[in-house]
């Protein structure tokens, strides 16, 4: 008999992996996590011009980082976030307003860099399009008083955006979003509700600006339907990621509770493997998700609630067996009852990305969570 259940896990892994190679094609590259602290650390924690010895954003905690800015005068503060840019505006801890000024110069400089770049001639034409392409993503990013929690160009770039009064907002809430969401695609046109910007966008309005929504992008996410998204180490890079962002918030904002977490697809695994404490998170809500990595809500905090949304039946990841073997899959299925989540409705959506759109039964029950009324 246990060979049996061997063999069935083993076709059943098979399976899945045809799944995802039928769903969208195999990506034959993979993603190296981006990972340690932000760039320019050397020189910040070199600079003591403040008369104190900037935490080391490699060691210290968000509480120490928080107690470090404490310290200092606000005019000490800006003078550091002037000469370490892409240091403090990443800084979990640090004051949310310092952070971004900080990521406005760091993007303000990352545009001009990339336009220099596009019209350098020992540069290939390729190279000129692509640096046309990131000046024009880091203007989009400067435009209209946008509030840039986090950027850091390194890789396919990573940023975070806050949607409402961070520092005022009695509650607030933080997407995390699935593969193939990066600096370019975090905001895509064509896809209003389907990219982290979007689906931030749409729970900040269908809370009426009640709650302050963080758009998040901040990890390395998989490319496509191939091996990164059927393991696990992106999101367990992802999750120490996620923790640190918790960790810091709980430190920089004074909300009335800690915000509700929204994790969608491959963004449920990162969710699940940072198994956020009630002073990190007030809830978790997952859509459209593979699995969370772990076997049910029994291996997560019993202090956090979890919601799984229904899955519409336009949502191919309904079609991907939940396994987890030799490494491959993420585990069983949150929405199934037997997983312990408290269910939630999907009734007007479409698709896997749609579950944000407006009018949906989904965005209104969201909403309602995030306004700790679920």
């Amino acid at each position: 008999m246990r060979t049996f259940r061997a063999r069935r896990a083993i076709a059943a892994t098979a399976v899945a992996l045809a799944a995802l190679l039928g769903a969208g094609g195999w990506a034959a590259d993979t993603q190296t996590a981006v990972t340690g602290p932000p760039p320019g650390s050397a020189a910040w924690t070199a600079d003591t011009a403040s008369g104190l010895r900037p935490p080391d954003p490699a060691t210290a905690t968000p509480a120490q980082v928080a107690a470090f800015f404490a310290g200092l005068t606000p005019a000490q503060q800006d003078a550091l976030a002037a000469r370490h840019p892409l240091v403090v505006g990443n800084l979990d801890g640090a004051p949310v307003r310092l952070r971004y000024r900080a990521n406005t110069l760091a993007l303000t400089a990352e545009r001009d860099r990339e336009l220099a770049r596009a019209t350098d001639p020992a540069l290939t034409p390729q190279d000129h399009q692509a640096a046309r392409t990131r000046a024009e993503r880091y203007r989009t990013l400067l435009d209209g008083g946008r509030q840039i929690l986090a950027f850091d160009p390194r890789g396919r770039g990573q940023v975070a955006e806050v949607y409402g009064n961070l520092a005022a907002a009695r509650r607030s809430a933080v997407i995390v979003p699935g593969s193939d969401i990066d600096l370019l695609s975090f905001d895509r046109a064509g896809d209003p509700y389907g990219s982290p910007a979007g689906m931030a966008r749409a729970l900040y309005g269908a809370t009426d600006g009640q709650s302050a929504v963080i758009a998040w992008a901040g990890y390395t996410t998989p490319v496509g339907l191939g091996p990164d998204a059927v393991t696990e180490d992106l999101a367990r890079a992802g999750a120490t990621r996620l923790t640190r962002l918790l960790d810091g918030l709980a430190v920089s904002t004074r909300p009335q509770a800690p915000p509700t977490v929204f994790c969608h697809s491959y963004g449920s695994v990162v969710c699940g493997l940072a198994r956020p404490n009630p002073a990190q998170a007030s809830g978790l809500v997952v859509l459209g998700s593979p699995g969370m990595g772990v076997d049910s809500a029994a291996d997560l905090d019993p202090r956090v609630p979890l919601w799984a949304t229904t899955r519409n039946g336009s949502d191919w990841i309904g079609d991907v067996p939940n396994v987890r073997l030799f490494g491959l899959g993420h585990g069983a299925d949150p929405t199934d009852p037997g997983f312990g989540a408290r269910p939630l409705p999907a009734t007007g959506s479409h698709g896997h990305s749609g579950y944000f759109t407006p009018d949906t039964a989904s965005l209104a029950a969201y909403a309602a969570i995030a306004l700790g009324r679920g």
